[in-house]
């Protein structure tokens, strides 16, 4: 019954950042003050006992790292073994998601003349690896799972040099980036929690695939409180930006899905491989992105990533619901 409830839990994932973000937007200061409760929590209890270095501070930053740790619990050897026995596709896929995204946000952000903050905040939600909820609307579209699962595990570990530096690259002329302390937070945050909950798998897995449905859980709830974090620290600039920040979203995810699936068309991939591109290129880690943009620049600067989690998710969904009703024979060629 437990495993079922959680199952439903991670499967209308959307639902529930769609209900917190209202949540956030109309009693902004109930997730104000538990962000508080959170950080202070960290900061008497676990960092305590850490290096300087390994300290996180703000209890957003926490919830990353625990959200990764959640989803690299649920990697196995076998994710990483379908890399080495693929590389071409994995790597059209991942050059895919490193160009096609960063350069369309850059001249998103030109064409509507979104101030600088704003700007920045798309370049680098656009810069960010792939989101992992891609895996289980791959699964839902009857896309290549396996694809999806390769291509977010390869963009992921790559992220923490391509998202600071890609940043950098396109949006240095906007506000000044912090290359260097982009780079720590993105390790510390991503990869390192990542090959932590990977090692517990590992090294544990009969204790831990006993409880294996709590660690997708766990990355949702993370992820739909950051997202509803971004709601409440904006609430009173989100009345005046709205729908400049939610048009160029929906056009830079749009334009991803279509352009991941143009990809697939040029390779000449099967069908389930290029439903599996468009949602793989077109849903971004904007979750990551919020944290840097919090971290190293501002509020503002994270309102599109936190937006894009919203529009992509919507998107994505009814992609994969549309996808789901095409039968098994007509996804082969």
């Amino acid at each position: 019954m437990f495993k079922k409830i959680l199952t439903f839990y991670t499967k209308y994932f959307a639902v529930w950042v769609v209900l917190f973000g209202v949540a956030a937007y109309f009693w902004p200061g109930l997730f104000l003050e538990l962000e508080k409760a959170i950080t202070w929590f960290f900061a008497v209890t676990v960092e305590r006992v850490l290096p300087p270095s390994f300290r996180l501070g703000k209890g957003m930053n926490w919830f990353f790292a625990l959200t990764m740790f959640g989803i690299g619990a649920v990697l196995q050897l076998e994710d990483f073994k379908r890399i080495v026995r693929r590389p071409a596709i994995v790597l059209i896929g991942s050059a895919a998601q490193f160009s096609i995204m960063p350069v369309g946000a850059f001249v998103l952000a030109k064409l509507f003349h979104l101030p600088p903050e704003i700007a920045v905040g798309l370049i680098l939600t656009g810069s960010a690896p792939g989101a992992m909820a891609s895996n289980v609307m791959s699964y839902i579209a009857k896309a290549d799972t396996a694809y999806s699962v390769s291509l977010t595990t390869v963009s992921t570990l790559l992220c923490p040099l391509l998202t600071p530096g890609l940043t950098f690259f396109l949006a240095r002329s906007k506000l000044e980036v912090p290359f260097v302390d982009m780079v720590v937070s993105v390790i510390m945050m991503v990869v390192v929690p990542l090959l932590i909950g990977f090692g517990v798998r590992h090294y544990f897995k009969s204790k831990v695939e006993k409880i294996l449905p709590v660690f997708p859980a766990i990355s949702v709830t993370f992820i739909i409180f950051i997202c509803s974090l971004v709601i409440a620290l904006n609430k009173s600039y989100l009345a005046q930006v709205t729908a400049i920040i939610l048009a160029a979203g929906v056009v830079l995810n749009i334009y991803g899905m279509l352009a991941g699936y143009g990809v697939g068309s040029i390779f000449r991939m099967e069908i389930p491989r290029r439903r599996t591109l468009a949602i793989e290129i077109g849903m971004q880690n904007a979750g990551l992105g919020t944290v840097l943009a919090l971290e190293h620049f501002g509020a503002k600067t994270a309102m599109p990533a936190a937006i894009f989690v919203f529009v992509c998710i919507i998107t994505a969904s009814l992609m994969a619901a549309v996808w789901q009703r095409t039968s098994a024979e007509n996804t082969r060629n």
